[in-house]
């Protein structure tokens, strides 16, 4: 069990028998009335947040979250599939539950999947990946590195993302995953 006192972001907890993520609290003591934690959840089956107040000293169950290394092997259709390294068995994840983190993800490249209660929730991505470019427009003569502009490139995981002009079909770049922004030649 876990108290208002132990809350911490990103910890997991049960509430009448759903499973949140807490999102932000804050511990609040007026000056009459006991102390209570105004908190912000998001649903994890459905990603709604709502807002919730607890008394302080409220007991809850904490749910158990950790990271499996797993590689990701195909696109199925409305899944993923994915390759336990350790047991080698595979899962199929529904995209929904894996998010916007997949666009980032060649076939056969290695992620960490976040398990709650050894249910996939979620899927965690390095800060930035390398990917070729496979298609782009070519670049005319007298672009350079520090010439302005940028042209849209398509990568090999299909996603579209602006590159500089000087960048050509083949070349291996490295894309923030976070921002989806071109950062430099890999």
């Amino acid at each position: 069990m876990v108290s208002t006192n132990q809350f911490k972001n990103g910890m997991h907890i049960e509430v009448d028998g759903q499973i949140f993520r807490i999102a932000e609290f804050q511990h609040v003591k007026p000056g009459k009335g006991g102390a209570f934690v105004r908190s912000k959840l998001k649903r994890l089956d459905d990603g709604a947040v709502i807002d919730k107040t607890f008394r302080a000293g409220e007991k809850f169950r904490q749910v158990r979250t950790e990271t499996r290394k797993m590689q990701y092997l195909y696109d199925s259709g409305d899944s993923a599939v994915f390759m336990d390294n350790v047991s080698f068995e595979q899962t199929e994840i529904p995209k929904d539950v894996v998010g916007e983190g997949l666009q980032w993800l060649p076939p056969n490249a290695e992620a960490e999947l976040l398990l709650v209660d050894e249910r996939p929730a979620g899927l965690q991505v390095p800060s930035a990946v390398d990917l070729a470019v496979t298609e782009t427009e070519p670049g005319l003569k007298g672009d350079t590195a520090s010439g302005g502009g940028s042209k849209p490139a398509t990568l090999e995981t299909g996603v579209v993302i602006q590159v500089p002009l000087f960048i050509e079909e083949g070349e291996s770049i490295r894309v923030d995953t976070r921002s989806g922004e071109y950062v430099s030649r890999a």
